[in-house]
């Protein structure tokens, strides 16, 4: 039904798809670490992001985890804690997407993206009902 639709929930389902597709792709060999890595932070993006759509706060286009985490976080002081993930995975908008001198992570950088995506994927989906 139309009156069931929640804007939130669809952002997350975004979010958690990306995260999905991070994991496949890191999965793979060769891993596609430089693509995954720029789901993990598509991931945490929509995350907080239907977070600001669960509130009705207004959605700024910026890929700045950190920027968004200053918006949730002015309701859900709890969310601070996710700080380092989200200074982590900003870069990771634009860092890997293009030809350049930092082409890829490495294993390591990758497998922590992963692991601050989904600490801010599960934080914002225990808020969202």
């Amino acid at each position: 039904m139309a009156d069931d639709w929640n804007p939130a929930r669809d952002w997350l389902v975004k979010a958690e798809n990306d995260l999905a597709s991070a994991t496949l792709l890191a999965s793979v060999v060769p891993p596609l670490r430089d693509t995954a890595a720029y789901h993990c932070q598509q991931a945490g993006e929509k995350a907080l992001k239907a977070l600001l759509v669960w509130k009705e706060r207004p959605l700024l286009r910026t890929h700045d985890l950190g920027i968004l985490l200053n918006q949730v976080a002015a309701d859900y002081p709890q969310l601070e804690a996710l700080r380092e993930s989200a200074e982590l995975l900003t870069p990771y908008a634009v860092e890997y997407r293009y030809p350049g001198e930092l082409a890829y992570p490495c294993e390591d950088e990758l497998v922590e993206a992963l692991d601050a995506a989904e600490a801010i994927l599960l934080a914002v989906s225990k808020l969202v009902e």
